[in-house]
């Protein structure tokens, strides 16, 4: 029980003293990161990284609803906030924070889908689409019950995550269980609880300026890259994978007048397209989480 209590106690001093690491001024940021990548200074890793811990802390309490230790999944964060730092490029002029923040959720969805019962080994990628996205759409539609979804519902989602019916299905079968209570314990012999580990909601000014900074540039790169599509695609694009409400691939081939299939196949050529002109502008748009392309 000492142990358990000790290693509890452990965990939380850890967070705090993370969350206490002070903020990166642009400037600072950029200079760490290229001592480290022309020098391989050690020193300059591990300042850069220390003060983005926050950042992984932060990513790693929004999945801790899966059932898996909060200490795992930090664990996995900092796997890809060091790959982060092994990859980024100063040059860019882009914060490091949003650069590794791609890095940390992936490495962090990758833990959950090796390690969570429900999902098997070889998990696609339409059931990665709908084992972290399923929830959040059911609620935006209503759907928040734990029984059989209605078909309406079921074809809603499929169309907009571009998978298939059955798939929706067998996923919402699946993640029909509860999820873990905040207040329940981290282990059998400790009082310590899930609550405990919860980052400060509150985000300090610094946040707040830098999250307006680089969400102003990536708004910045996406229209430079949209100007690379004709009429058609960019109204595609745009209505398929710039709103919050998407058009259904039907609707639009009918204000086309085409087929709903010939709409599918201009949207794959328009993301195409744009993953050129975001790889020449910003590196891999994946990784810059620019837009969704699959």
């Amino acid at each position: 029980m000492a142990t358990s209590m000790t290693s509890g106690t452990a965990d939380r001093h850890f967070v705090r003293t993370a969350m206490k690491k002070p903020m990166l001024s642009q400037e600072h940021e950029m200079a760490l990161a290229t001592r480290w990548r022309d020098e391989q200074d050690e020193e300059a890793l591990h300042e850069l990284t220390s003060a983005y811990m926050r950042l992984v802390i932060s990513m790693a309490s929004k999945f801790r609803h899966y059932g898996l230790p909060l200490s795992d999944l930090v664990q996995e964060g900092n796997v890809g906030l060091m790959q982060a730092a092994a990859r980024f490029d100063p040059d860019r002029e882009v914060r490091f924070s949003t650069y590794a923040s791609w890095w940390i959720r992936s490495s962090i969805q990758d833990f959950v889908l090796r390690n969570w019962s429900i999902v098997r080994t070889g998990t696609t990628a339409a059931q990665k689409s709908l084992f972290f996205n399923l929830k959040r759409l059911r609620a935006k539609i209503d759907d928040t019950g734990d029984g059989v979804m209605t078909r309406e519902n079921t074809e809603w989602i499929a169309t907009h995550l571009g998978v298939r019916q059955r798939d929706v299905e067998a996923m919402a079968s699946r993640l029909s269980g509860s999820d873990r209570s905040l207040n329940a314990p981290l282990n059998t012999d400790s009082e310590a609880q899930w609550m405990d580990l919860l980052e400060d909601e509150n985000a300090i000014t610094e946040d707040n300026v830098m999250e307006s900074r680089d969400g102003e540039r990536r708004r910045q790169w996406i229209a430079e890259a949209l100007k690379t599509l004709n009429d058609r695609e960019n109204l595609i694009i745009r209505e398929r994978r710039l709103t919050d409400d998407t058009v259904t691939l039907e609707v639009l081939g009918q204000r086309l007048g085409i087929s709903k299939e010939r709409v599918r196949q201009i949207e794959h050529q328009a993301l195409g397209k744009l993953r050129k002109a975001l790889v020449t502008m910003v590196g891999d748009p994946e990784e810059t989480g620019l837009i969704p392309i699959r």
